[in-house]
């Protein structure tokens, strides 16, 4: 293992019942947007909700995530599967980056096939700038139907 980082993660308010298992495990096989950590142990420091729309907390949990070391902050897969999408996604992102200086990336465990073929279907992810955003939790369709 080359470094060690901190991370935390950020989930969906819909999901706030969530234990995290998709993204724990996702996280110990280094999957979907883990895959950057290929060489690097990570410590998850903080595992939070937004708050609910429009995502309140993303404005307080970062500072608590970042005063436990958290370096990269990701926003759960789930803010990208659901329906509709986190329509506040990218702010969260600007926000976190400008107001804490820490690195954010979209995703945590891979796109559950079952949800891949819908927003296929309802083309929810056909602009660039999806396209871009669900990128790091795009797998190939075998490592999809693992996470169904």
């Amino acid at each position: 293992m080359k470094d060690n980082i901190k991370i935390g993660i950020i989930i969906c308010d819909r999901y706030r019942m969530c234990a995290g298992g998709k993204c724990l495990r996702a996280l110990k096989n280094k999957e979907g947007a883990f895959s950057i950590y290929n060489e690097t142990q990570v410590e998850l420091v903080g595992y939070v909700t937004c708050g609910g729309c429009p995502g309140g907390n993303v404005e307080y949990a970062p500072g608590e995530m970042v005063k436990n070391g958290a370096q990269v902050i990701h926003l759960a897969t789930g803010l990208i599967v659901g329906y509709p999408p986190c329509p506040y996604i990218k702010f969260f992102r600007d926000f976190i980056k400008t107001g804490y200086g820490i690195d954010v990336v979209f995703g945590t465990h891979p796109i559950p096939q079952k949800y891949y073929n819908i927003h296929a279907k309802l083309k929810t992810w056909d602009s660039p700038e999806w396209k871009n955003i669900i990128q790091p939790t795009l797998t190939d369709e075998k490592t999809r139907l693992s996470y169904d």
